[in-house]
């Protein structure tokens, strides 16, 4: 699927493009399933967000399939590997990319975000970028792992640095990251407020292991939590939503608690205390991009575990427009997987 322009599902079409061809340190992936993500739809509507995005472009981050052919200087895959990668391939020159940094590489290169990504029948990734999926584990099952749970990872430990025993809230708690960060946090041994805004939503969020589950017109959301934890409030809070979540997010924490911030949905400004801050010992955190080792380590938490999200909805790939407005609508559960 090529975009060609900015607008409606319109401005992308089913066309015929060469095949991927490998260069030494690459792989040439034939693609089982291409798993939407809201970056995809955002840069079709305009403007593309991502530096050095260029019409015309194949949007699809994130893929499971077979490994096709390989580069004279990729020794670690072969052909017949099912695979998964980490659509941020950096430039694999850098000092951010020596070090593992990919996200913050000085000529970011995304798949399906600045560079051809997976809705189309072949991808082409580069070797270092690639994780083997176990037999056990379905291909169906593996593309919902890699932007999800990498970034559900780096904010839960990386970042967030939840131990066993600490109590987390996630907002937007259906969502692919929040249904991944509450699985993470539970593996952990931490126990888990979710909210949410539907009882479907809620059903997921207990499915995947929120210990409470509320719902965002929550009459007293912050004594509800206070309760939950027994007088001492949250340890850790994942907002990747914003304006309207801020105040609840800090009035959940206890003494020395920790926020995350990952996101901006409903706006980019809040406003807040110094003094509240600094005399209960907050912690006011930026996860920023995920590294290669945090993804590596959320896809071998999910293999050992056999965690993954749940398929929203399956479509082909010519009814891709169809896929986008499920996607659009904001009230999916899981991720919308394509199949070219």
């Amino acid at each position: 699927m090529v975009q060609t322009d900015f607008g409606g599902a319109e401005v992308v079409s089913l066309q015929d493009v060469p095949e991927p061809v490998c260069g030494a340190r690459d792989v040439v992936v034939e693609v089982a399933y291409c798993g939407l993500n809201r970056l995809d739809l955002l840069q079709r509507k305009g403007p593309g967000l991502i530096p050095g995005f260029r019409l015309p472009h194949v949007p699809g981050m994130d893929f499971a399939g077979t490994v096709m052919a390989t580069g004279s200087a990729v020794s670690s895959i072969a052909p017949g590997d099912r695979v998964i990668a980490d659509p941020t391939q950096g430039c694999g020159g850098c000092p951010r990319c020596s070090v593992g940094d990919r996200a913050y590489c000085v000529s970011p290169r995304i798949l399906g975000g600045n560079t051809p990504g997976a809705l189309a029948a072949y991808v082409l990734a580069s070797a270092e970028s690639i994780v083997r999926v176990p037999a056990s584990l379905p291909l169906a099952a593996a593309v919902t792992l890699p932007t999800a749970f990498a970034t559900a990872w780096h904010a839960v430990h990386t970042v967030g640095a939840l131990d066993a025993g600490e109590a987390l809230v996630v907002h937007a708690a259906a969502s692919p990251v929040s249904l991944a960060a509450i699985a993470l946090a539970k593996q952990a041994g931490a126990s888990v407020v979710a909210f949410a805004g539907s009882d479907a939503k809620l059903a997921a969020a207990r499915a995947a292991g929120a210990d409470l589950a509320l719902r965002n017109d929550e009459p007293d959301p912050v004594k509800a939590v206070t309760a939950f934890t027994d007088g001492a409030g949250a340890d850790l809070v994942l907002d990747h939503v914003g304006t309207s979540t801020w105040r609840t997010s800090l009035d959940c924490l206890g003494i020395r608690g920790r926020v995350v911030l990952l996101g901006n949905t409903s706006g980019d400004q809040v406003s807040f205390s110094l003094r509240e801050v600094f005399h209960r010992g907050l912690k006011l955190l930026g996860a920023g991009g995920y590294t290669s080792a945090d993804f590596v380590a959320a896809t071998s938490a999910c293999f050992s575990a056999g965690l993954h999200l749940p398929t929203a909805a399956q479509f082909p790939l010519e009814d891709l427009a169809e896929a986008w407005d499920v996607l659009g609508a904001r009230d999916t559960i899981g991720k919308v997987v394509i199949t070219p």
